[in-house]
C-alpha cells in the first residue's frame, strides 16, 4: 500500500498544483468545435442567400411558363422542358461547377377550362446539394440538400369579336392576262393513233401530261381571296362571327353575293369569275357600302341587327376593294367613275367602315384612286407581282381574324 507521505512530498505538490497547461488542453479539446461553429455560421449565411436565389428561380419560371402557356407561346407538352430550362438560365451564375439543376427540377401543370376562359396553374420545384465551406467539411459535413418550390396561376379569357366583309372586285379584261408567276397543270391529249376493227377509222387513246404556263390575274385574285376566307373559315369555324358578301365589276356592276353567314356562297361566287370589259368601280364600291350599311324593316342597321340577333354582339364592318387598272370609258376618261368612288370611300368611312384596298399591277390612276380609298397607308397594298398580292389577302385575313378571337390575360 502507497503512503500517502509520497503524495506530501515538494515535487509532486508543485505539479498538481500547476495550471499552466490548462488553457493549451481546453484549446485542444474546444478547437473543432469552435471551427464547426464558425463554418455553421458562415454556412447558414450562404444558405440563406442560396435559398434565396433558389425561390426567385423557382417563382420565375412559375410565371413565364404560365405566362407562355396562356399566350400560346408553348404548349403543355413544352411546359417542363421550358420551365426547367428557364430555372437553369437563372441559376447559372450562382450554381458550382458541374452541378445539373435541370434534372433535380420537377414541374407541374394544370390546366382548367371553363367556357372561353383557359387557366394554368403551373408549379416549378427545383433542388440541389449545396457543397459546404472546408470549415464545415473539417468536421464532417459535405453537402446541403436545398429544395423549393414556386406556384403561379396564368391564363386567357377568349372575347370572339364579329365581322361583316364585302368585297369589291375587278374582273375587267385585263385580269385575264398573264403574271410573271409559273403553274404547272396536267392536261390530255389524242396519243398512239391506231386503227379499228374494220381497219379503216383511225382512233387515239388518251394520254395524260404536264405542262407549264402562267397563272393569270383572274386566277391569282382566285387564290389570294381563298387564302383570306380559310382564316376566316379558321377564326369561325361554325360561321357564327362571320358574314361575307362579294360584287364584281368591269365597265359595269354584276349581281353581287349577298351578305350571308360563313365564306361558302362568296368562296363560290369568286371562283366563278370570268375576265372581260372595261372599268369602272363606282356602281360596286357602292353596293359594298349600301350592303353593309342598310336598314331592316324597323328602320335598324341590318347588319348589327344580324350579328346582335344570333351572338348578341356589334360587328367590325370591312371593304375589300381591289383593281388592276384605272376607270375609263367615260367622257372624262373614267374620271367621273373615280370621283364617284371616292365619295362612296369617304360616306365608308365617316361610318367606321375598314376599307383595304389592293392595286394589282395597277396604272398610276389606279393606285392613287386606291390609296385614297383605304383608310389610311395600312389599309393599302401596292401587289406587283402575284406572290405580293397573296401576301395582301393574308395579311387582311390576318388583322380580319385577330378581331374574332382576341386573348385577354
Amino acid at each position: 500500500m502507497m503512503s500517502t507521505s509520497f503524495l506530501q512530498t515538494p515535487c509532486l505538490r508543485r505539479m498538481l498544483g500547476d495550471r499552466g497547461g490548462n488553457f493549451g488542453m481546453m484549446t485542444a479539446i474546444l478547437l473543432p468545435v469552435l471551427f464547426g461553429a464558425a463554418g455553421m455560421a458562415i454556412q447558414v449565411g450562404d444558405m440563406l442567400l442560396s435559398k434565396q436565389q433558389l425561390q426567385e428561380a423557382a417563382d420565375s419560371a412559375a410565371l413565364a411558363t404560365a405566362t407562355a402557356l396562356a399566350n400560346g407561346t408553348i404548349q403543355t407538352s413544352q411546359a417542363e422542358a421550358f420551365a426547367q430550362n428557364f430555372v437553369a438560365g437563372q441559376m447559372a451564375n450562382y450554381l458550382q461547377s458541374g452541378t445539373d439543376i435541370k434534372d433535380t427540377t420537377s414541374v407541374s401543370v394544370q390546366t382548367t377550362t371553363s367556357g372561353k376562359s383557359t387557366s394554368y396553374q403551373v408549379t416549378v420545384s427545383p433542388s440541389y446539394d449545396l457543397t459546404v465551406n472546408p470549415l464545415m467539411q473539417a468536421v464532417g459535413f459535405k453537402t446541403q440538400h436545398l429544395s423549393t418550390s414556386g406556384t403561379t396561376v396564368g391564363g386567357h379569357s377568349q372575347t370572339q369579336g364579329s365581322i361583316s366583309m364585302f368585297l369589291a372586285l375587278d374582273k375587267s379584261g385585263s385580269m385575264g392576262e398573264p403574271t410573271a408567276t409559273v403553274m404547272t397543270e396536267s392536261y390530255t391529249y389524242k396519243c398512239n393513233p391506231h386503227l379499228n376493227q374494220n381497219g379503216k377509222t383511225t382512233i387515239y387513246d388518251t394520254c395524260t401530261g404536264t405542262r407549264t404556263r402562267y397563272y393569270t390575274k383572274i386566277e391569282a385574285l382566285k387564290l389570294a381571296a381563298g387564302n383570306l376566307f380559310d382564316q376566316l373559315n379558321s377564326a369561325d369555324p361554325n360561321a357564327e362571327y362571320v358574314r361575307t358578301g362579294a360584287v364584281s365589276y368591269d365597265l359595269v356592276e354584276y349581281t353581287a353575293s349577298k351578305l350571308a353567314w360563313g365564306t361558302t356562297a362568296v368562296t363560290s361566287y369568286v371562283n366563278a369569275l370570268q375576265s372581260g370589259g372595261g372599268t369602272n368601280s363606282s356602281g360596286a364600291v357602292n353596293t359594298a357600302y349600301t350592303s353593309l350599311t342598310a336598314k331592316n324593316a324597323a328602320g335598324n342597321d341590318a347588319e348589327d341587327a344580324a350579328h346582335q340577333q344570333k351572338t348578341g354582339q356589334v360587328p367590325k364592318k370591312y371593304i375589300v376593294f381591289m383593281t388592276d387598272g384605272d376607270n375609263n370609258n367615260d367622257s372624262s376618261g373614267g374620271r367621273s367613275y373615280d370621283t364617284a368612288t371616292k365619295k362612296t370611300c369617304d360616306a365608308a368611312k365617316s361610318k367606321g367602315i375598314e376599307i383595304y384596298t389592293i392595286a394589282f399591277m395597277a396604272p398610276a390612276g389606279g393606285q392613287a384612286l386606291l390609296h385614297y380609298c383605304a383608310s389610311d397607308d395600312a389599309h393599302y397594298f401596292q401587289a406587283e407581282k402575284m406572290e405580293d398580292l397573296l401576301a395582301a389577302f393574308e395579311a387582311i385575313g390576318a388583322k380580319a381574324s385577330a378581331q374574332l378571337t382576341r386573348l385577354t390575360n
